[in-house]
């Protein structure tokens, strides 16, 4: 559970309708199969002690005693855990049946939460036997222990102050209002919901629906606990969807009635974190009982490869879906620029690089948009020093085959004269002698724009600006940033997926260049080639991994974990493709350049947002120049 991580869990038990010792023999083996799994809070489902369609059998003094009797037998069998398990049974209170949750944990328990919202209608109508939750919060006996009974209880973990838990059942998910958006307003940040879902067409669908909205909208985790096979099927087949969602996002499902236990991590810090940025949830425990219990900061085990590209959808369809709309946002927003600074020539640096080769294909599409043809697209490529064959034929065959016109510059002359100009020996081949070459290929570029009406089109991505991987004013600097809210590992799949639809169309000569280009070492290309003429200035090989930066980037930027959390997550999203040495060092070194690069990214360009990450200075990202990385590099040294 240290720093955030807690695993959850939904069981789905064989059910042996108004069986309950049956049942608990049943939940008692699962318990102990989340146990050796790391599971921290159980769920069963709704009425799970009895069967959910036990029917007119709920007026029964048999079912309803034994019903306690199996809920005492379960409690003894976990004396002694630090598990949280939420036990459904029908409960009798002041001569009425409710449909009962119980909060238990080291063979206590802690509470009980009645359902809301009672169904009238449909193949169950609950409404016969059960009445819906009372108003207020009142105290009960139960197995022995004085509880709190009612909708309005919150249980908070002592040792993780953002593990808070709430309850809601069934049906209640369906409300207009769930009980669970008042919960997550008094601060709740885990919703657990025991349900009995009829798994008919569309159903299911429905409630996974409800339930990815609602952990999204509530900024919560949700854990929906959906009973399966061995209820009657005498009007109805249960054993739907049962899911953990988090923040909107699905961490586990399963529909396959056979399964007993689905488990993911959550991660309650980063919700927690997200309210406070948001500042739309959470308020005052006002009406609400909170209920405390002790949970030991234990670590929990994160699975290998979780989250190692933050910024990527591992899905393909939602992948490919991702990168149409990127190049959509990149398009539109040039094309509104283009058309208000009445430009008539977009100007980009093209390397034959991926940033540059993003750029210009941007363009097309954005003067697509509006009706005007690729011409009015100039890539100008500007060989110097380190400038290879591959790279500027590349280039070359790019802009032929977009339609664009193209332009060599080769500027070797312009940088020897100013370096005779400054007093440099062109054979040191330090900043100034990088430098010097972007900000010589900026000028000419911007000159170009200016003698043709047209303004420059910049490439920088999101990445280069987390790293300061620009020189100041050089290609730091365009009228207009199209890749700016871009990380480099989300490029490389909007230009493959640009490349497959060239390929789709008969376009091969542009799919080959455009593969080709993913294929080249990224590079600034600002030494000079080895001796094969090859790219010998690699990116990744200086400022380190681009997966592993963009890692760290998001983490530390959308959710702003610290550098211990970041490690352990980097260390299991890695695993068996980093060391962990590897991984500190770059985490030291995205530290260090993300704090002395700041001013940089204080005076960008305008440029589209495209995520959640944005280094914009005017909406999304504010912070001094000068702010002191002392404390960020201290937690990094702790880790040595």
């Amino acid at each position: 559970m240290k720093n955030g991580f807690i695993k959850v869990a939904a069981a789905r038990p064989q059910v042996s309708i108004a069986d309950c010792r049956a049942n608990v023999k049943e939940m008692k083996e699962i318990f102990s199969a989340a146990s050796e799994k790391g599971v921290k809070v159980l769920v069963y489902p709704e009425l799970s002690i009895t069967g959910y369609t036990c029917a007119d059998l709920f007026y029964s003094d048999t079912m309803l005693s034994s019903a306690r009797e199996a809920l005492t037998d379960f409690l003894k069998s976990t004396e002694g855990t630090i598990i949280v398990s939420i036990i459904c049974l029908p409960l009798v209170v002041k001569d009425k049946i409710y449909n009962c949750a119980v909060f238990c944990q080291n063979g206590r328990v802690l509470g009980v939460v009645p359902k809301t919202y009672i169904p009238g209608y449909g193949e169950f109508s609950e409404s016969r036997y059960f009445a819906p939750a009372p108003d207020g919060v009142e105290y009960i006996t139960l197995c022995g222990y004085n509880v709190p009974f009612g909708t309005k209880i919150i249980f908070a973990a002592e040792e993780m102050q953002n593990l808070t838990i709430a309850i809601e059942i069934g049906a209640d998910l369906f409300a207009a209002v769930p009980p669970s958006s008042l919960s997550t307003m008094a601060g709740a940040t885990l919703v657990l919901n025991p349900t009995a879902l009829v798994d008919s067409v569309g159903r299911s669908d429905y409630a996974r629906m409800l339930s990815l909205t609602q952990s999204g909208r509530c900024l919560a985790a949700y854990v929906l606990a959906n009973c399966g096979a061995g209820e009657s099927t005498t009007d109805a087949v249960f054993g739907g969807v049962s899911m953990i969602a988090e923040g909107g996002n699905s961490l586990a499902e399963s529909t396959d009635t056979d399964e007993k236990l689905i488990s993911a991590v959550i991660d309650v810090d980063k919700l927690a974190y997200e309210r406070r940025r948001t500042g739309t949830v959470g308020g005052s425990l006002e009406g609400y009982l909170k209920v405390s219990f002790s949970m030991p900061l234990e670590e929990t085990e994160l699975e290998k490869g979780t989250g190692s590209s933050p910024f990527v959808p591992a899905c393909k369809t939602e992948r490919e879906r991702r990168c149409e709309h990127i190049l959509s946002i990149q398009a539109r927003g040039l094309a509104q620029r283009i058309k208000k600074a009445y430009a008539k020539k977009c100007v980009i640096g093209i390397s034959g690089g991926l940033d540059s080769t993003l750029a210009v294909i941007v363009a097309a599409e954005a003067l697509d948009l509006l009706g005007r043809p690729h011409t009015d697209i100039l890539g100008v490529t500007m060989p110097c020093f380190g400038t290879t064959k591959r790279t500027r034929s590349n280039a070359e065959v790019l802009c032929e085959e977009l339609g664009t016109e193209f332009r060599e510059v080769n500027i070797s002359a312009s940088v020897k004269q100013h370096f005779a100009d400054i007093g440099h020996d062109e054979n040191l081949r330090d900043v100034t002698y990088e430098n010097a070459q972007a900000r010589e290929r900026t000028q000419v570029i911007m000159d170009i724009a200016n003698d043709l009406g047209g303004f420059v089109v910049g490439t920088g991505d999101l990445s280069e600006l987390a790293l300061g991987w620009a020189t100041y004013n050089g290609d730091h600097m365009s009228m207009y940033g199209v890749n700016a809210g871009i990380p480099k590992t989300l490029i490389r799949h909007v230009v493959a997926f640009y490349a497959r639809r060239a390929e789709a169309l008969g376009k091969l000569t542009l799919a080959k260049v455009l593969f080709d280009i993913l294929d080249t070492p990224v590079s600034p290309e600002l030494l000079p080639a080895d001796e094969n003429g090859e790219i010998a200035q690699k990116t990744e090989d200086i400022v380190g991994p681009y997966e592993i930066h963009d890692f760290y980037l998001y983490y530390m930027i959308r959710y702003g974990f610290a550098p211990d959390k970041l490690y352990r997550m980097a260390r299991a999203a890695f695993a068996g493709e980093y060391t962990d040495e590897v991984l500190l060092k770059w985490l030291d070194n995205f530290v260090r350049r993300f704090f002395a690069q700041q001013f940089k990214r204080s005076c960008l360009p305008d440029g589209p947002k495209i995520g959640s990450v944005s280094f914009s200075p005017r909406g999304d990202w504010r912070m001094p120049s000068d702010a002191c990385r002392d404390e960020w590099l201290r937690a990094v040294d702790s880790l040595r």
